[in-house]
């Protein structure tokens, strides 16, 4: 089975390939409304027809899912801590390399397909040592370049925002808002005024985004959703059945454990110390969708959230790690894996019902 990581990036890495493929098409149609005859098409192009067109629509689609390789897999995290114009000027030198490179192959292979002929003729090499210097070569470096520059201004927004934020508000999914059945963590660093107060606003905040990085990987390997940030607290969403399946709610609070557990020294000897969390877990129905005029978000409104936070505030009163509703608990299958124990009914604030919570040992 694939991976919701594997998942995932596929899913972002295939819009990629699509803006090079229909920006591909639309500066060939611009280009053929331009020439009115075959007659009139410079020495150093290449003469399109049917054949040479496929060949042209998946060399320029594949150009693009590698752009999307590159960019999300690889150049996200090696420049991760580089400032915007570092980040320009390494990127534009890696792909005005890639760039070249793929002309130095395509351009052969159609030139050869033209031509009738193998790659290796000499007619082949001679068109495209011509084509080198010509304005042909200028007008195929600018339709790559503003392929380029969509997919990154793609890639940056759907950094920003989201990647599924993204796709919903192109798909109009949560345009009218519609109901349906989540699982919420909320997650929240121990002692965090007490960190702040020893490290310093800005030391603090450094700490903060090397906490995050460390324990997000869980959030996308058990196919969960980051829905906010506020200040120290992570708020985690699952799709009700997405959630449940394999246990992944639970599974991802002790993977987000472990992954921070690997960084212990690095944080110690750079912070002089190990910051840890406590999460608290809920279920139920939250109306889901477009909000805001100035700037529209994505939301959740239901009584849900309200519930969840206040059973993660309930983790010091048990000095417990992680507390779990019993209405999310029932649909888990946890005895094989995990051993549960219940801390009685609770009184939650605005709450008319108790709530019986569950933590694990």
């Amino acid at each position: 089975m694939v991976s919701p990581k594997t998942k995932r990036n596929i899913s972002r890495i295939l819009p990629f390939g699509i803006i090079w493929l229909v920006s591909g098409w639309v500066f060939l149609a611009i280009e053929a409304a331009a020439i009115e005859s075959p007659e009139y098409l410079p020495s150093t192009a290449i003469n399109m027809d049917f054949k040479i067109f496929i060949f042209a629509s998946l060399a320029i689609t594949a150009v693009g899912l590698l752009v999307g390789i590159i960019e999300l897999v690889y150049l996200d995290r090696a420049f991760a801590k580089k400032s915007f114009a570092q980040k320009m000027f390494y990127k534009i030198i890696i792909y005005a390399l890639l760039l070249s490179l793929v002309i130095l192959i395509t351009f052969p292979i159609a030139a050869s397909f033209e031509l009738n002929t193998t790659v290796f003729d000499a007619r082949v090499w001679e068109k495209y040592i011509q084509y080198l210097t010509s304005r042909t070569n200028v007008s195929t470096m600018l339709q790559m370049t503003v392929s380029l520059g969509l997919s990154l201004f793609y890639a940056e927004i759907s950094e920003n925002i989201g990647h599924g934020v993204l796709i919903n508000f192109f798909t109009g999914k949560y345009h009218n808002p519609i109901e349906e059945k989540r699982i919420f963590m909320f997650l929240d660093m121990k002692s965090s005024t007490t960190i702040a107060e020893k490290l310093g606003h800005i030391r603090y905040f450094e700490l903060l985004k090397e906490y995050y990085a460390d324990i997000s990987d869980a959030v996308i390997q058990y196919s969960g959703e980051i829905y906010q940030y506020v200040g120290d607290e992570m708020v985690v969403s699952w799709k009700y059945k997405d959630g449940v399946a394999n246990n992944n709610c639970i599974k991802c609070f002790f993977a987000m454990k472990k992954d921070l557990g690997k960084r212990s020294n690095w944080y110690n000897k750079k912070f002089g110390l190990q910051p840890s969390f406590k999460a608290g877990l809920h279920c139920g129905d939250v109306t889901t969708g477009e909000i805001g005029v100035i700037k529209k978000d994505i939301i959740f409104a239901g009584d849900v959230l309200n519930a969840t936070a206040r059973i993660q505030a309930l983790c010091n009163t048990y000095h417990v790690e992680i507390l779990i509703s019993a209405d999310l608990i029932k649909d888990l299958n946890l005895s094989s894996e995990f051993q549960i124990k219940s801390l009685g009914q609770n009184e939650l604030r605005g709450k008319e019902e108790d709530l019986e919570l569950f933590t694990i040992l």
